[in-house]
């Protein structure tokens, strides 16, 4: 089992959850992170320090949230890896509370 990347993510990309990681297992995208199912060991560590609450278990998932899982088993495999924590995107603060943003994941991958 794994955590979860899901859409209050998008348009944030706060990187708390990077900074606490052990195994490094998050990926970054334009405007969103995943995490590599494969490569989470299940601590939970992520989970409390997301500033958006959107990280969750897999055996937690919402069911509004259930295509996250194979959006971050499929953007993990295409983006670079995160292993420091950085800025939030400037929009952050703006989108920290909106809901139905999955329309605006860009899918393209991240990095400095």
């Amino acid at each position: 089992m794994a955590y979860v990347v899901t859409e209050p993510c998008i348009k944030c990309k706060y990187t708390d959850c990077v900074e606490v990681c052990p195994v490094n297992c998050f990926y970054e995208g334009t405007n969103f992170l995943v995490i590599n199912p494969d490569e989470c060991i299940n601590c939970g560590a992520c989970e409390p320090v997301c500033p958006t609450k959107s990280i969750f278990p897999e055996s937690d998932l919402p069911d509004k949230f259930k295509e996250y899982q194979e959006l971050n088993n499929k953007y993990s495999r295409e983006w670079p890896n995160i292993a420091e924590k950085r800025e939030a995107l400037p929009e952050a603060e703006e989108f920290k509370d909106k809901q139905g943003k999955r329309n605006l994941l860009d899918p393209r991958p991240g990095g400095a």
